[in-house]
């Protein structure tokens, strides 16, 4: 009778997991920290995931809606969001989610989305800024609170400057553009946007970190709440297997015309694009992988932001990524290995195989 007893508890148990392993959501909330252009999102290979509805499609058959929302406000914005439980995942850069995690917002980082993004650092024609050093009690644009900040600090720093050497003008993407046309700005730090102002004739560029060390570069990644991750593990996996899908597509010489194309309606010139991401194979620079790279990345930024005070607690990089889902995707769409793991110093790990240069 006791061992019977045991038996179906031990199949009750069984039952019980495997239906906590299977439990899926009704809905999917996916915030991005990045407005749209009309109906449009097409950055990155999120953007791809969005735009070719690989993310979608996973919860399609289920009957599981898949919700975009995209955030004006940026990093800031979409941590309120996740701060109201309004989000399962977020895109979201590097400084605005460390932010979050310093303050106890539970989150896991679980893919990357954008590694290695560059910055530019655009003055107006008759500007009399020449080089970095010239900032010097200049007034100068940055979109505080993203991250573009720190990148901007690192090169600032190498200059022997920091913010307090600057009049430093809070304001978003568009605005800096704006205030850069309207000669209201000495500089201003940017993404590859102001290159289309240069061929415009309207802004000189100044520095660019392309070509740099990759310590100046901005980072972006996939987030999951640890919530959803731990009620919903078969979804979380679906979700990174759905932008691993988009990385790889991207990552593939035939479909680089279309890469650009369809970046491009995000209102930045195809050729812009081009150049921004020139230098680097598209396959590197979209690689999702969680490697030391990454991890060393969002390590400095939350050694950075305590160090400024804009945080007051440490954050535990490390513990912060979970590989898990990742590493289920990519077994699934037989693409382990496909990219290469980049070590701390942005070096390729020694014996690892030189990926191929995107045709442009």
């Amino acid at each position: 009778m006791l061992q019977h007893l045991r038996i179906a508890l031990a199949a009750a148990a069984a039952t019980v997991a495997g239906l906590a392993l299977a439990a899926q959501p009704t809905v999917i909330r996916i915030g991005v920290a990045s407005p749209t252009v009309g109906t449009e999102f097409t950055s990155g290979s999120a953007g791809i995931a969005y735009t070719r509805n690989w993310i979608n499609d996973e919860f399609k058959q289920d009957g599981i809606k898949v919700e975009w929302h995209f955030f004006k406000g940026a990093g800031p914005a979409v941590n309120e969001a996740l701060t109201n439980k309004q989000l399962d995942f977020a895109l979201q850069g590097d400084f605005p989610s460390v932010v979050a995690r310093s303050v106890g917002l539970k989150t896991r980082i679980i893919a990357m989305a954008g590694v290695r993004t560059n910055i530019y650092l655009a003055a107006p024609t008759g500007s009399p800024v020449q080089k970095v050093a010239d900032l010097k009690g200049r007034k100068v644009g940055l979109f505080v609170g993203t991250n573009l900040q720190l990148p901007a600090d690192r090169v600032l720093a190498d200059h022997d400057l920091t913010e307090r050497d600057l009049k430093i003008v809070n304001l978003d993407l568009p605005g800096i553009d704006a205030a850069l046309i309207g000669n209201n700005l000495d500089a201003g730090f940017s993404d590859q946007r102001v290159l289309k102002l240069r061929d415009q004739g309207k802004v000189r560029i100044v520095y660019t970190t392309r070509g740099h060390a990759p310590r100046y570069t901005r980072q972006n990644a996939l987030l999951v709440t640890d919530e959803f991750a731990s009620r919903y593990p078969d979804a979380t996996t679906r979700v990174v297997r759905g932008l691993v899908k988009a990385s790889r597509w991207v990552a593939d010489d035939k479909n680089a015309n279309e890469a650009y194309a369809l970046w491009a309606r995000m209102g930045v010139p195809e050729s812009v694009i081009r150049e921004d991401y020139s230098g680097e194979s598209l396959q590197s620079q979209f690689s999702p992988l969680l490697d030391d790279f990454a991890v060393a990345r969002y390590r400095e930024v939350a050694e950075g932001l305590l160090k400024l005070k804009l945080i007051r607690k440490p954050v535990d990089v490390q513990t912060w990524f979970d590989r898990r889902f990742l590493d289920a995707a990519l077994k699934q769409t037989q693409l382990a290995g496909y990219w290469q793991p980049i070590d701390a110093d942005g070096k390729r790990l020694a014996g690892t195989a030189t990926p191929k240069r995107t045709r442009s």
